[in-house]
């Protein structure tokens, strides 16, 4: 078989979300001159170069943290069609004429019910694929921290692709699963555990997120994120209309303030900003444009909801305005913007203050 190149770029996703996984990755193509077409299925969307050389150095040049969709970025070989009877003769033999070798093997299928539904098939050819792999001399200890990715698309299908240390996630299928604290007052507090989990290093917790200091939960009630900003140890103005839980009011770190979370000003430089609420991205990318112009905190987590179509170009309307905005105010920041496991119709944005 001759060498085959990776010529496709593959990107995992939220299923349903798939046409704007595609029109990020068409947008960074044609940013970067690189003509591509482009593919999606349930769960995933990739493009594939039209000159059928190599897209390793799209792919180096649009690190994960920049996407905001994907779960995972991977290259990849063509979709790879296996006999039922016998799926490790041609899958071995496509790594092999691909070159590559690695330290690891991840099986991986799309996040929906049939997906999942290959697990027992997947179980079954671990072990003898990775003998194969290993006689080979693909699968090795050494081998820069690469990963082969086996995307199975079905019984019969995969795509083969590789992952490089420092530009890929490194959870399985690109997914943080947390379970909802027993206490919390709702769910929604797993999107702001998420996002301290996506956006800022464990190293770095003690310094930016624990300890005595100051934070304002715009939209609050019931209390679902300043439950997790009072579990940091922080104090927080709690800023909504509605009942908070009890619970939180007797930690004696709330400050339950019956105010519109669009008009209220904090009293002093807070250290974090969080919110999530329900309304036209267009008036959360103004409030924050209010109070990060005004610099009237540290840190800022906060939700856009968007519409049921054209979802990239709305985030990408709504981030260059926030940019316009601080910019010509001469804020120096740094910002990350995730469609994150925990979220559902809704981006979660990270903004750091220089």
């Amino acid at each position: 078989m001759p060498q085959i190149f990776p010529a496709t770029w593959l990107v995992y996703c939220r299923p349903g979300f798939e046409r704007d996984a595609l029109a990020e990755l068409l947008h960074h193509a044609q940013r970067h001159g690189v003509c591509c077409e482009g593919e999606r299925g349930e769960g995933w969307a990739s493009v594939t170069r039209l000159d059928n050389e190599p897209i390793n150095e799209l792919h180096r040049l649009v690190h994960f943290d920049l996407l905001i969709f994907a779960r995972q970025t991977l290259i990849a070989l063509p979709l790879l069609n296996v006999g039922r009877e016998d799926r490790l003769t041609s899958l071995v033999a496509q790594v092999i004429a691909a070159g590559w070798s690695f330290e690891d093997i991840w099986h991986e299928t799309p996040d929906t019910n049939e997906g999942k539904a290959l697990g027992r098939l997947i179980k079954a050819l671990s072990r003898p694929l990775e003998s194969l792999l290993k006689k080979r001399g693909a699968l090795r200890r050494k081998a820069g921290g690469r990963r082969l990715h086996l995307f199975w698309v079905s019984g019969a299908s995969l795509q083969v692709c590789l992952s490089f240390p420092g530009n890929r996630s490194d959870l399985p299928n690109g997914i943080r699963r947390l379970r909802v604290p027993s206490r919390a007052p709702s769910r929604s507090t797993l999107k702001l555990e998420e996002a301290w989990h996506e956006f800022i290093p464990r190293s770095q917790w003690e310094e930016r997120l624990e300890g005595h200091l100051t934070a304002a939960d715009l939209g609050a009630a019931p209390g679902g994120w300043t439950w997790q900003l009072v579990q940091k140890g922080m104090y927080v103005y709690a800023i909504d209309n509605g009942p908070m839980a009890a619970d939180l009011m007797a930690s004696g770190q709330v400050e339950h303030l019956k105010e519109d979370g669009f008009t209220w000003e904090p009293p002093y430089r807070l250290d974090w900003l969080v919110c999530d609420i329900v309304d036209k991205p267009s008036r959360v990318i103004a409030m924050m444009e209010r109070w990060l112009a005004g610099r009237w905190c540290r840190e800022a987590v906060f939700n856009l909801k968007l519409p049921m179509k054209k979802r990239w170009e709305e985030v990408t309307k709504c981030l260059s305005d926030l940019d316009n905005i601080l910019q010509a105010a001469g804020v120096k920041y740094t910002l990350r913007c995730r469609h994150l496991y925990h979220d559902r119709e809704e981006v979660t944005v990270h903004i750091r203050m220089q």
